[in-house]
């Protein structure tokens, strides 16, 4: 018995989060893709098919050594919108304002 319990909670665990999935950019509007991150301050973004990334509302939602660039995603009604930015670690070859 404890064992089907067992099972039984693992499964239904893996089918929520499965269930969950991540916003695609492709099915929204240039304004619902930007409004979403505005919204959820950071957010991972599913870009078509199996690309995805994470796109944040500012710097605030990035760890303390990273900085922004801005990002662009494919929407519904255009090919590159701006839906607010990415966070990245500068590496040592780059100079200030090179990303």
């Amino acid at each position: 018995m404890r064992h089907v319990l067992t099972v039984l909670l693992l499964t239904s665990t893996v089918t929520a989060a499965h269930a969950q999935g991540r916003p695609e950019t492709t099915t929204m509007t240039c304004g619902q893709a930007r409004a979403t991150v505005l919204r959820a301050g950071g957010i991972v973004l599913g870009t078509g098919g199996p690309t995805y990334d994470r796109y944040v509302r500012d710097r605030n939602f990035c760890e303390p050594t990273e900085v922004t660039r801005a990002g662009f995603v494919p929407t519904r009604d255009a090919q590159r919108c701006f839906v607010g930015y990415t966070c990245f670690e500068p590496g040592v070859g780059d100079w200030f304002g090179d990303y």
